[in-house]
């Protein structure tokens, strides 16, 4: 850990990226999803847009100037324009939606199995699948993913360990282990699971948070 940084606990994280010099924020629970931009020092909520109750927010991505957000049940992806988060646009998927980021052309989702869909970001049509697999088993339970430096970082559901994966093979190439980031005695009765990686590719700064958590981190991996 390099920095920790203050979180809004009320946040129930989905997807965190950086654009522009600060977060972007989905959160989730029907009621409770929203967009968000938050300064990255202070954990400041400096703009959010509420979705429709209806809908469960989940992971999120920035790509050409449009944040793509996906939705848990509802089979429906929202699109802002990711500066003023006004809605811009909306579109279908089939099955759940989990985690969401782009390879700088397709937008890469997943839907708590072990397999990811590549998706235009215009036609919205899945363009192929990505089975991920550790030694020949396949790693299931794949939440929110950020590309990172030509990978694809993924967090585990229900654990502290975020999988590195080889985007052309859908090999894990590697582990991070986060047990202990955040301490028990900073844990809440609300606090739940280690989600959200964010990357800023002008930096190379990862940051990870947690659904409730109190703290955005900043991480080195060795």
């Amino acid at each position: 850990m390099i920095e920790k940084y203050p979180h809004d606990v009320s946040a129930f994280t989905q997807g965190l990226v950086v654009f522009n010099g600060v977060f972007l924020e989905s959160t989730g629970q029907n009621g409770q999803s929203s967009i968000r931009r938050v300064d990255i020092r202070t954990g400041k909520v400096k703009k959010i847009e509420r979705l429709e109750d209806r809908y469960f927010g989940e992971g999120m991505t920035v790509l050409n100037g449009a944040a793509y957000m996906i939705t848990w049940l509802n089979q429906t992806g929202i699109v802002f324009d990711a500066v003023s988060l006004k809605k811009i646009d909306s579109f279908s998927y089939a099955g759940e939606g989990w985690g969401l980021t782009h390879d700088g052309t397709n937008l890469i989702m997943s839907n708590g199995s072990n397999v990811l869909s590549v998706i235009d970001p215009k036609s919205h049509a899945v363009q192929r699948s990505i089975a991920v697999t550790k030694n020949g088993s396949p790693v299931s339970q794949l939440n929110e993913l950020e590309w990172i430096e030509g990978e694809i970082w993924a967090n585990v559901w229900q654990s502290d360990r975020i999988v590195r994966i080889n985007p052309t093979s859908g090999q894990v190439t590697g582990e991070i282990d986060l047990t202990g980031l955040l301490p028990d005695s900073e844990r809440r009765v609300s606090t739940d699971v280690l989600n959200g990686i964010a990357y800023n590719t002008q930096t190379k700064a990862v940051y990870v948070t947690g659904k409730n958590w109190p703290y955005v981190y900043q991480i080195k991996i060795q």
